[in-house]
């Protein structure tokens, strides 16, 4: 069963309001494996509540960040994971790039849109 790997800030967490729930209520709906993944360094953990979260929770506190493939390698080498035993979404599109680079199937996020319906298309599909 494949892992879903979730962005944290402006995807699953909204700054100021917390977890958006409608995501959060599709993510609820499967039963796989889910990581928030973030840049997040202590402070930033804090500010936006990534320590209170309904998932593990994984970061680099930005050495390197997201959009270097390092941060995957390393994430996958951390979980014992292969880029195919997951999905990715994510809102920031040289993040997406940066998985996509190791073999991770993501999904670019608008975090704007909030397209849930769409995200879970791609979840379906690809579970």
């Amino acid at each position: 069963m494949k892992t879903i790997l979730i962005d944290a800030v402006d995807a699953f967490v909204i700054e100021g309001e917390g977890i958006y729930k409608p995501l959060y209520d599709l993510l609820e709906k499967y039963s796989n494996r889910k990581i928030i993944l973030t840049n997040a360094n202590d402070e930033q953990m804090v500010k936006f509540g990534l320590n209170d979260m309904p998932y593990e929770v994984f970061t680099l506190k930005h050495n390197p960040d997201k959009p270097d493939p390092a941060y995957f390698k390393t994430m996958l080498a951390h979980f014992g994971l292969k880029p195919g035993d997951v999905l990715y979404f994510e809102h920031n599109p040289d993040a997406v790039k940066g998985a996509e680079s190791v073999g991770i199937l993501s999904y670019y996020y608008d975090s704007e849109k909030k397209d849930v319906g769409t995200l879970k298309e791609f979840l379906d599909a690809n579970l």
